[in-house]
């Protein structure tokens, strides 16, 4: 918590310090239709025309983000024209003076090398050009300098030197929100594809093995199975988004689930209790399935007798409940909390972590999972998903019926 107040107080701060110096710019003695005084009036502005430039910003460094934020960002300054750029180009310029592309870019060389801040004089023959002079305000993210803000005037000012400053400041904490979104997203792709690496390679062996098992004794029982396969195989490789909805995941687990039972026969048993309300619940990709697969092998391993797996899913106000339980093996509860810890990885715990870990960065900490065991006592996993989180959206459904 302490670490997240630190990090909004340096992405507000440079704004607000903004909105006190255009304050004391423009200040009146008149009250301002009772919106407190003068300072009180230009900071509430600023920080407005800030909320409205930052969601651009939060999608990186781009000649879209950047024309998005530009006018506000201009807005905040004052300036008859601003522009920014990343290290190869000017993105986008707002304001007068735009021929003076080529100079910024020529004279930015400095300041993108040593990430510091720089006023110079533009040179132009066109005598009704209002900008004369540009300050440079490098944008960095790790100490890396991403690109520049460069706001330009009619003549040189400290103050705006300051200002420049500290909106580029602002501006670079948005871009590093954004690079720490983006490798959120990358390490969530990173797990789906080891996930995929985990399953992958033993189901198909075994699910074409049994498939074969049927083509001579029974052609049209190896057909549907191959149809079954087919449709689980094409769910979990397809790339179409981190979400899905727990309808499709469901019906992917149905497919899994007809495979396991072709392999085993009567020796497994399978109970749903489905409420209609939740289907449309959207949850990240591949994020039951494991946890079914896991219920299968402790279901059956060192057991010679059946093995009966139970999954519901049920309305819980602002959530959908999910339990998973099977009545086999179980396993020691030091065991699980190292599996979960990924300190030892047995392939009986293959996508349990996988599974908490994406949870718990999706949702929060407090939405991982909840899993009750114990040596000869089976397995119960509960999932907590939120209806609604954000960020949370499926793609729609890619299954065919």
């Amino acid at each position: 918590m302490s670490g997240f107040l630190a990090g909004l107080c340096v992405a507000v701060l440079p704004v607000l310090a903004v909105g006190i110096w255009l304050g004391r710019r423009t200040a009146r003695p008149q009250s301002l239709g009772g919106l407190g005084t003068p300072v009180e009036h230009a900071t509430f502005e600023t920080l407005h025309t800030a909320s409205l430039a930052a969601p651009p910003l939060r999608a990186g460094l781009t000649e879209e983000t950047a024309r998005k934020s530009a006018r506000k960002l201009r807005s905040l300054l004052g300036t008859d024209a601003l522009c920014l750029t990343d290290r190869k180009q000017v993105l986008v310029w707002d304001g007068d003076g735009a021929h003076h592309r080529t100079e910024i870019m020529e004279r930015l060389a400095g300041p993108l090398e040593t990430g510091r801040g720089e006023a110079f004089q533009l040179t132009c023959d066109l005598l009704d050009c209002p900008v004369r002079w540009a300050v440079v305000a490098p944008l960095t993210v790790d100490d890396r300098v991403h690109g520049a803000l460069v706001a330009c005037a009619r003549r040189e000012s400290a103050v705006l030197v300051r200002a420049a400053g500290e909106v580029a400041r602002w501006v670079s904490v948005q871009l590093e929100l954004a690079d720490l979104d983006q490798s959120r997203t990358r390490l969530i792709e990173a797990e789906i594809k080891a996930l995929r690496a985990q399953i992958s390679p033993h189901f198909i062996f075994n699910s074409l093995a049994v498939i074969a098992s049927f083509v001579r004794t029974d052609p049209e029982r190896a057909r549907e199975l191959l149809l079954e396969f087919a449709d689980f195989t094409r769910y979990s490789f397809r790339r179409h988004g981190d979400f899905t909805t727990l309808a499709d995941e469901l019906h992917a687990i149905d497919h899994y689930l007809a495979l396991v039972r072709a392999r085993f026969g009567d020796r497994l048993s399978v109970t749903l209790q489905i409420a209609p309300e939740v289907l449309p619940v959207a949850l990240p990709f591949l994020c039951l399935q494991p946890l079914v697969e896991n219920a299968v092998k402790h279901g059956l391993e060192g057991k010679a007798d059946k093995c009966h797996i139970q999954i519901t899913a049920q309305d819980a106000g602002a959530e959908a409940l999910v339990v998973i339980e099977d009545d086999g093996a179980g396993m020691d509860p030091g065991l699980l909390r190292r599996i979960l810890a990924r300190e030892v990885s047995p392939s009986g715990g293959i996508g349990l972590s996988n599974v908490d870990d994406r949870l718990r960065q999706v949702y929060g900490d407090d939405h991982g999972l909840v899993i009750e065991t114990a040596t000869g006592a089976g397995m119960k996993i509960t999932v907590r998903l939120p209806k609604y989180q954000p960020g949370v959206h499926s793609a729609g459904r890619l299954i065919p019926e």
